[in-house]
């Protein structure tokens, strides 16, 4: 298994390059050569087996230049009860009738993203290994909230990295800033900057593609990777829950083998969502693609009408991982159903970054009705979908999951489809306290844990240790900058 760049499909590097190096040189984003297939058969047999040996054998169709003893150092060191506050790692939880909520948020910082981060340190540090590098890794980050903690809490005091993370100074929930600001680990740094997450995400691009700052590194024993869904090590590793849930279904005798499933996910940067579809492309019998949005609706937009276009006002909603205007996993999408044309990839996305929009092709629009469909809802609705879930399914979800749960429900209003759906639920309600409260119509003080107590209170749902803890943690981290000082910020911490 070889990867090729969407920008240039003449790029051919192993799994272990592609995943040390994070994006390719040209700017385009590593894909793999064919996707593999799984036959029913295996997926059915797959119920039987731990959710680390599911990895181990979806991986191993990935990274075929790694040994299998290998993958398995990797995904046992990620997959375990010490990670993860459950034995399944992704549970599953049946909401209501043919409708499941898969929770990924067990892991150490309560978000999907510990899916993808805890694994991806494993990875990195043996793809470096395996290209034959000697320089210490320094992997850049940017984030609206979940990626940064979960990426720092990954690598912290991993030997050989530094990790520096970015995010928007007023675009990250009060639990999401503090759990970023007093990390642990000698290699770690963390800033905010004035901006949203699309500054800080085409910050860090620009830095990575950008030869001099390279050099400058490389000169200095240093090289860039990335823990953001730009890299594939942090793409691969969600494919695996997708397949995973749908062998669950059948051990648990929900679905018939082949029956398919809908999977709906609230997504900003599509690379969830992106994962589903090559779940579906490898074997996994999806019917629909459902895509979740906020108010920051840009892919509603886009799989509606095939016209991408960020020229529109920014909202710093109650969800605000998803507040996002630049999607960069459909970059992946769009090479693929493109026909790997990288000639047209380079000519939409050069659009996009020029004049801030791109039309794609009618063939592609075709292909893009027949595997998604797309909605969007704001913070009111929101909210009183957080409340109807509560109230009706004493189940207490967060802002991100109720997103998707509102686009399902008009999903199903519109179209009568009574397939089994699965709903992404991405983050626990404790990262997101006070709008979640709120919701409820439930009234709590101004400090953040008095929220956190009140939850636990009227849900239920014990306090996740991880955030317990940061009541009396030190801030580590409190600085703020420009986003065109960030290559000055990472050069001083690197005392470069």
């Amino acid at each position: 298994m070889y990867y090729k760049s969407t920008r240039n499909s003449e790029v051919n590097v192993t799994s272990a390059q592609a995943i040390a190096q994070g994006i390719s040189e040209d700017g385009g984003l590593f894909v793999p050569s064919e996707l593999p297939r799984l036959t029913l058969d295996e997926i059915k047999q797959m119920g039987d087996l731990s959710y680390a040996d599911r990895a181990l054998f979806v991986f191993s169709k990935f990274l075929t230049d790694f040994t299998g003893a290998e993958i398995k150092y990797c995904v046992d060191g990620a997959y375990n009860t010490k990670n993860f506050d459950t034995e399944n790692i992704a549970e599953l939880s049946h909401l209501f009738d043919g409708t499941y909520m898969l929770e990924l948020w067990h892991g150490p910082t309560c978000a999907f993203k510990d899916m993808a981060l805890q694994i991806l340190p494993y990875l990195l540090t043996t793809s470096v290994k395996k290209i034959g590098t000697d320089k210490k890794v320094v992997i850049l980050v940017a984030t609206s909230g979940d990626t940064g903690k979960a990426a720092l809490e990954g690598f912290k005091d991993v030997e050989g990295t530094s990790i520096l993370v970015f995010y928007p100074e007023d675009g990250v929930s009060a639990m999401q800033k503090k759990q970023m600001t007093t990390q642990d680990g000698a290699n770690v740094g963390v800033c905010a900057i004035k901006g949203n997450f699309d500054d800080a995400q085409n910050g860090v691009k620009a830095i990575f593609t950008d030869p001099a700052t390279g050099k400058e590194l490389a000169d200095n024993g240093l090289m860039f990777s990335s823990a953001n869904s730009i890299n594939w090590g942090r793409l691969a590793p969600q494919i695996i829950y997708y397949v995973s849930t749908y062998a669950q279904l059948i051990k648990e005798q929900q679905i018939d083998v082949g029956e398919p499933i809908n999977i709906v996910v609230p997504t900003g940067n599509f690379g969830n969502i992106l994962a589903g579809y090559y779940a579906k492309k490898m074997g996994v019998p999806v019917n629909k693609l459902i895509c979740a949005s906020n108010a920051n609706n840009v892919l509603t937009d886009f799989i509606n009408t095939g016209v991408y276009d960020r020229n529109r006002a920014f909202h710093t909603t109650i969800s605000p991982s998803m507040d996002i205007l630049i999607s960069s996993n459909l970059e992946r999408l769009l090479y693929h159903l493109s026909g790997e044309n990288d000639a047209q990839i380079r000519e939409w996305f050069g659009a996009l970054a020029k004049e801030g929009r791109y039309e794609v092709s009618d063939d592609v629009k075709k292909a893009l009705s027949e595997e998604f469909c797309a909605g969007f809802c704001d913070d009111e609705q929101t909210k009183a979908t957080i409340k109807e879930i509560y109230d009706k399914y004493s189940y207490t979800c967060d802002t991100h999951t109720a997103v998707a749960v509102k686009v399902y429900e008009d999903y199903k209003k519109a179209t009568g489809d009574d397939t089994v759906t699965v709903i992404a639920s991405t983050a626990s309600p404790y990262k997101f306290s006070g709008s979640v409260l709120s919701a409820i119509g439930v009234e709590a003080g101004e400090d953040e844990f008095d929220k956190v107590d009140k939850l636990a209170e009227v849900s239920k749902l014990p306090i996740p240790a991880s955030l317990a803890e940061l009541k009396d943690k030190a801030v580590r981290f409190n600085e703020t900058i420009d986003k065109a000082d960030m290559k000055k910020f990472i050069f001083k911490t690197l005392g470069i």
